[in-house]
């Protein structure tokens, strides 16, 4: 038996190269409930991130305090390269108590290039806000509610009285490099 090779002209890598990193995507997306975290693992990953928001933002634990419910994400990961997608999961907390698990996946393409790990706080001010975000079914981010995004650095501080938005996102710990601009 005579082995040929098979070779791609390099109009079409492109091509290959995106239909290859759209299969792997969806494969990571669709077998996520395989590698899913179990309750106990996702409970300590969000009470080490939110230890941490309390240390590292002033003012942080009196802002948990007024809030309805806090939903936590204490590892986000997203990499891309050309194409990009993002997983995570993480809990839903009112009273201090976990009501619900949730995960977060996104996809992207434009340019792009890196890996990162975020851990993503949502705070949600308002019942009202609230109660819509557990009635819905795949809820997204400045579709189904308005966030104000706040960045914090380490030791920053935020300003209680200066945020009236029903829900505040906090994106904090970022590590590694990623660089994009997405569509």
């Amino acid at each position: 038996m005579k082995l040929r090779s098979v070779g791609i002209r390099k109009g079409n890598l492109a091509i290959v190269t995106v239909i290859a990193l759209m299969a792997v995507c969806f494969v990571v997306f669709q077998s996520a409930d395989i590698f899913a975290a179990t309750a106990k693992e996702i409970d300590v990953s969000v009470d080490v991130a939110l230890k941490n928001f309390h240390k590292n933002v002033n003012g942080g634990k009196e802002f948990l305090k007024a809030a309805k419910g806090v939903l936590v994400f204490p590892g986000v990961f997203k990499a891309g390269i050309g194409i990009g997608g993002e997983y995570g999961e993480g809990a839903l907390r009112i009273g201090g108590k976990t009501v619900d698990y949730y995960s977060t996946a996104a996809g992207s393409i434009g340019f792009q290039l890196g890996a990162q790990k975020k851990t993503i706080i949502l705070v949600f001010m308002q019942q009202d806000a609230l109660k819509k975000f557990r009635a819905s079914s795949g809820w997204e981010a400045g579709v189904d509610g308005s966030v104000a995004l706040v960045t914090v650095g380490a030791g920053g501080s935020i300003d209680t009285t200066n945020i009236k938005d029903p829900i505040v996102a906090f994106v904090l710990s970022q590590k590694g490099l990623m660089y994009n601009l997405t569509l």
